[in-house]
């Protein structure tokens, strides 16, 4: 149990230091450079994808030694790519249907993909 508590907090480092990331690119993306949010939200989830893997692989997970790091990469991408759909359907459904601001929507999204990358994360890596 005590393993488990250390792992979810260093996730929520992780987590917190990859919303920064991702939250700040999609502002910046957005507001400064004028791309479209949901172009934006591609750019800032990917870039902090990259982040969360170099910090979850070498800190938050023990990673299965018997996978390749090929191998744990690619699941790390495919979980990453299942949560960007998320991500971004939230996004959608959030700004385009029920009409709320992006960076709102976007707070709802992180929770949501948050959880799901916890749980495949742990499934999937160790």
């Amino acid at each position: 149990m005590k393993k488990l508590i250390n792992q979810l907090i260093k996730f929520g480092i992780v987590g917190g230091i990859a919303f920064v990331i991702d939250y700040g690119l999609l502002y910046i993306c957005t507001e400064w450079f004028g791309i479209y949010y949901f172009i934006s939200a591609i750019i800032s989830f990917s870039v902090s994808v990259i982040f969360n893997y170099i910090a979850s692989i070498l800190w938050v997970f023990d990673v299965d030694k018997n996978k390749s790091k090929t191998t744990n990469f690619i699941v790390f991408i495919a979980l990453s790519i299942v949560g960007l759909g998320i991500n971004q359907i939230i996004m959608w459904y959030g700004v385009e249907i029920l009409h709320i601001y992006y960076m709102i929507v976007k707070l709802v999204a992180t929770v949501i993909v948050m959880i799901f990358n916890f749980i495949t994360r742990k499934i999937f890596l160790e």
